[in-house]
């Protein structure tokens, strides 16, 4: 008999390419597998059809109704005054406190029975604990983050983030295992709950590189450097102000692509701060595309940025899947300095230059030894796809996934016997 995986997590599909690689790998490996995500983000409606019509596992999409976020805020301040008392909030309340639709998904994986729920985020984990319990199932989580770790300051933030650890602190002791998307995100989680959690990297599958990789481009006169951004919304704190500022102040010719959905305006604002720079012309907006072709939208460009910033803990840990896009596509990165990418950058050697979002004009030099360069580019390019090729890739690291999935089945039947 097959054994059976649910995945719950409260995103959409389009929007969890971690969760449909997760999905893949363990369909691959035998078992039956289904996803309980949700459905409420319309203008990823139209992805997420094609990936259902296109996957060979099961799907239910779960649409969050209104009066969930009604209970989440009710829930809030019921937390808020508990702890105004002095006493301790309960697990399943921090978990309604905290926006996630918590019940959407519990209601959604009720009645998927399996041998192994996995959750992604927060909502996830609330629900998928509950519904493993009531099946008598094992319980895995995936940590595409540092969860408590995402607070950006403030009373609402530090409550936040406090409903989270009660959360983390209740479940996670109880996973049969935890994986997490960067080494010092498993490290900071098993310091504070005694967990050993597997390091999955945010990387892709080899199918998704371009089939014949694009070289690097032979510059004619002055210096040129083709520099790429991608997310699923662009955001104003993600360090493209300080790279538009280097942009400005570089010898080489700089262009910039920025893509992701300017839902909030955020990208208008970048436009706004080109102009003031002089640059617009060098610098555009680009559409959302579909998680497939993020590797081959990836590769025509001479370099992709990963500009963390310090906002929070959790940014200062991760390793985002942007710079493993850009390895598959055979294009060295710009990556900011934080702590996981300082760690991280002497592997990538060459592929890698590390700058620090604080210092423009020190940025505008990097970019300018590389853009400046052919042969330094020339040789960013090949070390970038050989890492991409050899080590960075979803064909190499679903191992570590499903080597953590084989050993809690294998203690599970050792417990039973």
């Amino acid at each position: 008999m097959r054994r059976s995986v649910c995945i719950v997590s409260p995103g959409n599909l389009a929007s969890s390419p971690r969760l449909l690689k997760e999905a893949d790998a363990l369909h691959g490996a035998g078992y039956d597998v289904t996803a309980v995500v949700c459905n409420y983000t319309e203008a990823l409606r139209r992805f997420d059809d094609e990936i259902v019509a296109d996957v060979p596992w099961k799907v239910i999409r779960a649409r969050r109704p209104v009066g969930e976020r009604v209970v989440s805020m009710a829930a809030g301040r019921l937390a808020r005054f508990i702890l105004a008392c002095g006493a301790t909030v309960s697990p399943a309340l921090a978990a309604r406190a905290n926006p996630g639709p918590v019940s959407t998904l519990r209601r959604a994986a009720f009645d998927v029975p399996a041998d192994l729920y996995i959750a992604h985020y927060i909502p996830g984990l609330a629900a998928a604990a509950s519904v493993a319990r009531h099946h008598g199932a094992m319980l895995g989580f995936d940590a595409e983050d540092f969860h408590s770790g995402e607070g950006t300051g403030g009373p609402a933030e530090d409550f936040r983030v406090r409903m989270i650890e009660t959360v983390e602190r209740a479940i996670l002791p109880s996973c049969a295992y935890v994986t997490a998307a960067a080494p010092l995100i498993a490290a900071v989680y098993a310091e504070r709950y005694g967990l050993a959690p597997t390091t999955v990297l945010n990387v892709f599958p080899l199918g998704m590189a371009a089939a014949v990789p694009q070289p690097a481009a032979a510059h004619g006169g002055p210096a040129h450097l083709r520099a790429y951004w991608f997310s699923q919304t662009i955001g104003l704190d993600r360090g493209l102000q300080a790279f538009l500022q280097a942009m400005s102040r570089a010898k080489s010719r700089i262009t910039l692509d920025i893509r992701g959905g300017n839902r909030w305006g955020h990208g208008d604002r970048l436009m706004t701060l080109a102009r003031e720079l002089g640059i617009a012309d060098r610098v555009a907006l680009l559409p959302v595309a579909p998680p497939e072709q993020m590797v081959a939208l990836a590769a025509p460009y001479d370099i992709g940025l990963s500009l963390e910033t310090g906002v929070s803990e959790n940014r200062r840990l991760c390793l985002t899947n942007k710079i493993f896009t850009y390895l598959l596509a055979g294009i060295p990165v710009a990556m900011s300095d934080t702590p996981a990418q300082r760690a991280l950058a002497p592997e990538l050697g060459a592929a890698a230059t590390v700058v620090s979002l604080s210092d423009p004009a020190g940025m505008a030099d990097a970019l300018d030894r590389l853009g400046g360069s052919p042969a330094a580019l020339g040789e960013a390019r090949a070390v970038a796809l050989r890492l991409g090729r050899e080590r960075y890739n979803w064909d190499i690291e679903k191992d570590f996934l499903l080597g953590a999935v084989d050993r809690a089945f294998a203690e599970r039947r050792r417990e039973s016997a």
